[in-house]
């Protein structure tokens, strides 16, 4: 009995002869339990307010890229205009139909900073080169549509630009008899295309109508689509040019309507522009009699140059 009671003694006991107390040794880890669930809660907590920390960061930092975004555009809006395309707003019928009045179309810029010049056939947009809008109406553009213009989307009230088709380029003889054909260094333009159903591709009167012109280099030679109902070269003869538009004066080419979207296109070049012999002119100069013996005279020149070095 002694053993036994002395047995169930020493397991309550230590080696020293001290209570184990399994509670005691168990309260810690119950203790670290709970510390485990305080520090998660406030773990989560913290990483929320992290979260709308960052949102805030990145709110106030939206806020204040976005004047320099709104200036990076502007600038390069203005770029744009300035050196590739411009939007430009038809403001007359003297194109239809291949342009309407309210049009929008979109010109290239570029090309002519490389030394592009105007081609028969072309669509362009030029500065009024001596008075031709006298006595039209100064368009009164509001405070957007001031903005609008000065970034290239809308046409500046401040700039007299016209719209219509380079006929003839320097060298070019132009003229026009009766009722037509119009005809460019001798051959007949065939405009069904694009002139305004109902006119004729000449128009019968004294004020300009009726006319045979030699284009000057460095000049062209413009019409509108709408003949009978557009104030041109034929009819600004009178003036410093002679009606003709100085290359220089020239913005660039209309290439694309953009506006409204059911008229949306290109502009292309009509074919009768690219017809055999147009350019005729520039062929019979290197074919006349003169030509053709300054020409013959080359190869002689180097022979006989040849005979008197090997001497």
């Amino acid at each position: 009995m002694g053993d036994v009671a002395v047995g169930a003694r020493s397991g309550h006991e230590g080696p020293e002869g001290q209570p184990e107390r399994p509670d005691d040794s168990a309260a810690p880890a119950v203790e670290g339990v709970s510390s485990s669930g305080s520090e998660s809660e406030d773990g989560d907590a913290s990483t929320e307010r992290a979260e709308q920390d960052a949102k805030s960061k990145k709110q106030r930092s939206f806020w204040k890229e976005l004047p320099i975004l709104i200036g990076i555009a502007l600038v390069l809006a203005l770029l744009i205009k300035t050196f590739l395309v411009q939007a430009f707003s038809i403001p007359s019928d003297s194109m239809q139909n291949t342009l309407q009045q309210g049009d929008r179309v979109l010109v290239d810029k570029l090309t002519p900073w490389f030394g592009s010049e105007p081609e028969r056939g072309e669509v362009v947009v030029f500065h009024d080169p001596d008075n031709w809008l006298a006595g039209e109406p100064t368009a009164n553009p509001n405070a957007l549509q001031t903005v609008l213009s000065w970034i290239g989307l809308m046409p500046s009230a401040e700039e007299k630009d016209l719209i219509k088709r380079v006929i003839g380029v320097g060298g070019d003889t132009i003229q026009c008899k009766g009722t037509g054909p119009l005809t460019v260094n001798g051959k007949a333009l065939n405009e069904a295309s694009y002139v305004y159903a109902g006119n004729t591709p000449c128009s019968v009167d004294e004020e300009g109508g009726q006319f045979k012109v030699k284009v000057p280099k460095g000049m062209i030679w413009v019409m509108g689509d709408h003949r009978q109902n557009s104030r041109d070269s034929r009819y600004n003869q009178a003036d410093k040019n002679h009606g003709m538009v100085p290359v220089d004066k020239v913005v660039g080419r209309a290439i694309v309507k953009a506006w409204p979207i059911n008229r949306w296109g290109t502009l292309p070049v009509p074919d009768t522009f690219g017809q055999t012999g147009l350019s005729s002119q520039a062929a019979a100069a290197v074919t006349s009699p003169g030509a053709m013996a300054l020409v013959g005279a080359v190869p002689l020149v180097l022979v006989r140059r040849r005979r008197k070095a090997s001497k």
